[in-house]
């Protein structure tokens, strides 16, 4: 109760009156009193600790609460990072595995994954009976391209050769870059005679390709050797005909198509 509390002011007021200081309930009333205010005592104290124990209770649940808080932002940082990290990952696999089946140069498929598109063909073929055809092209004296304007025209000229052979393909065939100045083409589910022909659409529009931004009079052609993969034969052996094809292009003649017999 507070200080002012008029019950107790007319109590402390009577008590310090002289006249009822010989009253015979003078002193009950002054036990009476004292016990009054030592519960009252008590009850602040109670009351004091309440409150102290239910502004604790509010802090500890407002400390609890910021915790929480912290930690869920601290997990949705991690988990932030997580993802960056898991797409950085992915990306970084992406990289490698394209460094590891594609041309530096070019960008169109190398030699490894051809070899493997070619033996799944040939895979393919003996289960189907249906065969396919390779073409290897290769870049009519690119030495005296490299020896005359520069290895840097000679690369430019190898990524605009790559790119009118790949531009000119269906999305089933696949063109790679074999080696050098040497190309691969795989024709699957095309026989040879039919192989000739893209070839040839190949061999002109490359024989017809201009390098004005080279600024040089730069010309190109391309010798190509087709062969007809004989079913129940292996790759390499189709592989090693339209090598010869190609070997008889270039021998006669070049900027020629040749079908291996």
């Amino acid at each position: 109760m507070p200080d002012n509390d008029p019950l107790e002011n007319k109590i402390d007021t009577l008590l310090a009156d002289e006249q009822y200081e010989n009253h015979p309930l003078r002193d009950a009333l002054v036990s009476l009193f004292r016990q009054y205010k030592n519960r009252q005592l008590k009850l602040e104290r109670l009351a004091s600790i309440s409150d102290g124990y239910q502004w604790m209770a509010r802090e500890q649940k407002e400390l609890l609460s910021r915790r929480h808080q912290k930690q869920k932002r601290q997990l949705h940082r991690i988990t932030n990072i997580s993802d960056r990290y898991q797409s950085m990952l992915h990306a970084k696999n992406e990289e490698l595995h394209k460094a590891s089946t594609h041309d530096q140069l070019t960008g169109i498929p190398n030699r490894r994954l051809i070899q493997e598109r070619i033996d799944t063909a040939a895979a393919e073929a003996t289960r189907s009976g249906r065969a396919f055809s390779l073409a290897v092209i290769d870049v009519d004296d690119f030495k005296s391209i490299n020896d005359e304007f520069g290895h840097d025209v000679g690369d430019r000229v190898l990524i605009r050769i790559a790119q009118a052979l790949t531009s000119s393909i269906r999305a089933q065939d696949v063109c790679a870059r074999w080696g050098g100045e040497e190309f691969m083409l795989l024709l699957p589910a095309v026989p040879g005679l039919q192989a000739v022909q893209v070839a040839e659409r190949l061999r002109r529009e490359v024989e017809q390709l201009l390098f004005k931004e080279l600024s040089l009079a730069v010309k190109s052609s391309i010798s190509i050797g087709v062969a007809e993969h004989q079913l129940n034969s292996k790759s390499s052996e189709t592989i090693t005909r339209a090598d010869h094809a190609l070997y008889e292009a270039k021998r006669g003649g070049r900027n020629k198509v040749i079908l291996a017999p």
